[in-house]
């Protein structure tokens, strides 16, 4: 009966340590898995609007006062009128957002149209962006 008592308390407190020992610290994992954000210049939020817009170009322009300037050509490649949201975020040189961002404008693309878009930076802080085109509703 005290062996059967005594392999209880080993076997609880075995268990005991083991589960409170997780190891100590963890690498994130698939730290580039979904950072399109962090990489392109154009990115789009939702299936619908990657089969129906597409950009054929952008434009980079640094102005006077050393704000960024942005012009993007987006192209709608379907046969009928759509209708999306358009925005952009501004960041610094090391990617991070400088709390420049624009509000999502809605832009109306008659049947295979493409329309110029333009951002301007409010401060000279911008070095890099990220345009985002979403599904309007």
């Amino acid at each position: 009966m005290k062996n059967l008592t005594l392999s209880l308390a080993l076997l609880t407190l075995g268990l005991g340590l083991g589960a409170g020992c997780g190891g100590g610290a963890y690498l994130p994992k698939n730290t580039t898995k979904y950072d399109l954000e962090n990489r392109e210049k154009l990115v789009l939020l939702d299936a619908r609007v990657q089969r129906s817009v597409t950009c054929s170009g952008i434009q980079e322009r640094v102005l006077e006062d050393g704000r960024l300037e942005i012009a993007a050509n987006i192209r709608n490649r379907e046969g009928r009128r759509i209708q999306v949201q358009i925005g952009c975020v501004f960041k610094d040189a090391n990617g991070f957002p400088t709390g420049d961002e624009s509000p999502f404008q809605t832009l109306i693309l008659t049947e295979n149209a493409q329309e110029a878009v333009k951002f301007t930076s409010l401060n000279n802080l911008a070095k890099k962006y990220t345009i985002r085109i979403r599904e309007a509703h």
